[in-house]
């Protein structure tokens, strides 16, 4: 079932027009695009924002400022906004990022330097929150214009799948990303799960270009998990395909687990180098985001 409904107004962002796909919402909802908390499956939910100071490409990044305010500041602003979320923390190993955060009144926890990426990362801060929940959401803390209403929908997506573990979003890929390897491209199956991702461009056809005709969909760094999946996930070992193409949510799909897939419009600005953070900051001034 696809759904097509614009979107509500969120503070500075806009109307918006977005899509969701496989959500069977049921004809008489009739503003289905909206997040309606269910009952009794998968029903408490926790945003997790993990956040570490060391990085290749961009030392201390969570705390760059983006018009004024630390980028973690910026994403957790953003997250905050997500109706569907009973509770949202900071997980850090830093504790200049954890000072910070606290200072604009986040919830920290303090997490182990040896988490290997942001899955290990939540599973850690999800093992020492003092309430229990059924739904763990990953957000990258380097999108500080990470629409509410994709959390809600990716909440609502894994609430709606029970065969799931794992829920993601997906939106039009740029024809100027197309090779990027930093943009990491998604197929879907017509039942919205996902079968495969890949830092190439897929699916590749025989010209070696890019067809300017077909939907590639581009993948949105957020990470909706089934809380009782996440804490066995770390335990899984590496796979091939994960480790080929460096992409964590791989793992998921070679053990053998299904992963629902939303469609959203969304201009993906993500930050992941120091010239990044100029490109936010006209884009915030370009739509009037304080």
């Amino acid at each position: 079932m696809t759904i097509c409904a614009p979107a509500s107004e969120s503070s500075g962002s806009g109307s918006r027009a977005w899509v969701l796909h496989g959500l069977a919402l049921g004809a008489a909802a009739a503003a289905a695009y909206l997040y309606r908390r269910p009952r009794g499956f998968r029903t408490l939910a926790v945003g997790i924002i993990p956040a570490r100071y060391a990085s290749s490409r961009f030392e201390g990044k969570p705390l760059a400022l983006i018009l004024g305010k630390p980028m973690i500041q910026r994403t957790w602003e953003r997250v905050m906004l997500a109706s569907s979320l009973d509770h949202v923390v900071v997980a850090t190993d830093d504790e200049k990022i954890a000072e910070c955060c606290r200072g604009f009144g986040a919830d920290v926890i303090m997490t182990s330097v040896s988490c290997q990426n942001g899955s290990e990362r939540c599973c850690e801060a999800l093992q020492k929150l003092e309430k229990c929940y059924d739904i763990v959401v990953n957000i990258q803390g380097d999108e500080p214009l990470i629409e509410p209403e994709i959390i809600d929908g990716v909440v609502m997506a894994l609430q709606r799948a029970p065969d799931a573990v794992f829920s993601t979003a997906v939106t039009a890929l740029k024809p100027e990303d197309a090779f990027d390897t930093n943009r990491v491209k998604c197929v879907v199956d017509n039942q919205g799960y996902a079968i495969y991702f890949s830092r190439g461009l897929i699916p590749f056809n025989k010209s070696g270009k890019a067809n300017p005709q077909f939907p590639y969909h581009l993948h949105l760094g957020i990470s909706c998990f089934d809380s009782k999946f996440l804490k066995i996930y770390p335990q899984l070992a590496p796979t091939p395909l994960q480790l080929e193409e460096d992409l964590e949510q791989l793992k998921v799909l070679e053990n053998g687990y299904r992963m629902k897939v939303i469609k959203v419009d969304h201009d993906a600005h993500g930050v992941d180098a120091p010239e990044d953070v100029e490109k936010i900051e006209a884009l915030m001034r370009a739509r009037n985001i304080q």
